[in-house]
């Protein structure tokens, strides 16, 4: 049933998985603790999240809790072939391989969609997106899902907004213990792993122009500036522009910025972030990647269409040359960098992460008959303290506790 590259690939992809699970206490817990209740005992769920170990350790950890896992990747460019044959071997239906056609991506969203899920869990939308436009007579079957990123999250409000979205959605990415985390630290440290892994130069000493100053790119220009960078930062809201400042970071507008910048990395959400006018403006050697969930922040097709020239430079690092002989550098084809050339954010970030996405799909099997007036729900305050307290345990820290006195004081009228 499972569409892989290659099966043969199992072992190397059970020995990744392996690694991650020694650096993810949380998800060791809720895997102890799934495999003798089973909250998900005769259901199916459907995950579209970027194929690699620790997403693979999260499908362990569900189907420890008696799902049946229908899995497919949320880029192609993320999905690893080894990963991928080791949970098809493992017995879980999985429908995905690197490097994808968008129509072959699309297909094992379909086939995930197929089996009429009960649980969805998903990153960026698609899988939502597909189940209502295509598989509308499957959607009373779904008790609900999780959405992983905040692009999911705005697709998914739109949705609501015009009244189409048919059934339950916990915004995962709004959960304390997830965007305060796996945003801010994840990306930071993620996106440069990545940059470096493919580049294999400095940053010390370079202007980096971060696109965005929401969480993902408060963590980019923070870890820029930890190595070293000169920052600038570009945004649309006069609020989070004033953060940027104060900060310590120079705001100015993209055109004002793309002469100066040697590595550009866009983290928006949105598209045309760097577009034909900022591509002409930009020095000789300029690095282009983008840290957003689609390939749309960076437009690709416009600096194809300006280059009078393109090579390959190195792996998943492609040259096009501009009409005045300069050199630009896209890593990845513009997709998620971190990810299409690296491999995601740490495993103990993911963890936290992982553990807000378990704990809320166990909270929509527990409460599978209660009906909502909201499609677009909060993941419930108790699975975020939950999960920060065990974090906690892992990190060695230790709060206080308010006394008796300190609790009437606060919150007694």
């Amino acid at each position: 049933m499972s569409q892989i590259k290659d099966i043969a690939l199992a072992p190397a992809g059970h020995q990744k998985i392996d690694w991650v699970r020694r650096n993810m206490p949380l998800l060791r817990g809720l895997e102890a603790q799934f495999a003798q209740t089973k909250p998900f005992a005769g259901l199916n769920i459907a995950l579209s999240v970027h194929l690699e170990a620790k997403t693979a350790y999260l499908c362990q950890v569900l189907a420890a809790g008696g799902a049946t896992m229908w899995v497919t990747g949320s880029n192609p460019l993320s999905t690893q072939d080894d990963i991928a044959a080791a949970l098809a071997e493992q017995g879980m239906q999985v429908f995905a391989w690197y490097n994808a056609t968008a129509e072959e991506y699309h297909a094992h969203i379909r086939e995930v969609l197929r089996i009429g899920p009960q649980i969805i869990i998903d990153d960026g939308g698609d899988l939502v997106t597909v189940m209502h436009d295509e598989f509308p007579d499957l959607c009373e079957n779904v008790i609900g899902g999780c959405e992983e990123t905040t692009t999911g999250i705005l697709r998914l409000a739109a949705m609501a907004q015009r009244g189409e979205l048919r059934f339950p959605m916990i915004r995962v990415n709004d959960a304390d213990c997830k965007h305060l985390f796996d945003n801010r630290y994840g990306t930071g440290q993620s996106v440069f792993d990545a940059i470096d892994r493919t580049t294999n130069l400095i940053i010390a000493g370079k202007t980096v122009v971060v696109a965005g100053y929401g969480w993902c790119g408060k963590g980019v220009a923070l870890r820029a500036k930890g190595l070293g960078a000169r920052v600038i930062v570009t945004e649309i809201d006069p609020i989070k522009g004033i953060e940027a400042i104060m900060d310590g970071f120079s705001l100015m507008k993209m055109e004002q910025a793309a002469p100066l910048g040697d590595v550009f990395i866009t983290v928006t959400g949105c598209c045309d972030v760097v577009k034909a006018e900022h591509f002409t403006a930009m020095k000789d050697g300029a690095i282009l990647c983008n840290a957003g969930h689609f390939d749309v922040e960076v437009n690709v097709k416009a600096l194809q269409a300006l280059a009078v020239a393109k090579r390959d430079m190195r792996h998943n690092i492609v040259g096009y040359q501009m009409p005045n002989g300069n050199w630009l550098n896209l890593l990845a084809e513009g997709r998620l960098v971190n990810l299409a050339a690296g491999d995601g954010h740490p495993a103990e970030i993911m963890d936290m992460s992982f553990a807000i996405q378990a704990l809320s799909a166990k909270h929509l099997a527990d409460n599978r008959d209660a009906k909502f007036d909201d499609m677009l729900q909060p993941v419930p305050r108790e699975i975020d303290l939950e999960v920060a307290r065990c974090a906690l345990v892992f990190w060695g820290g230790e709060t206080d506790m308010l006394t008796q006195e300190q609790e009437r004081y606060l919150y007694d009228s």
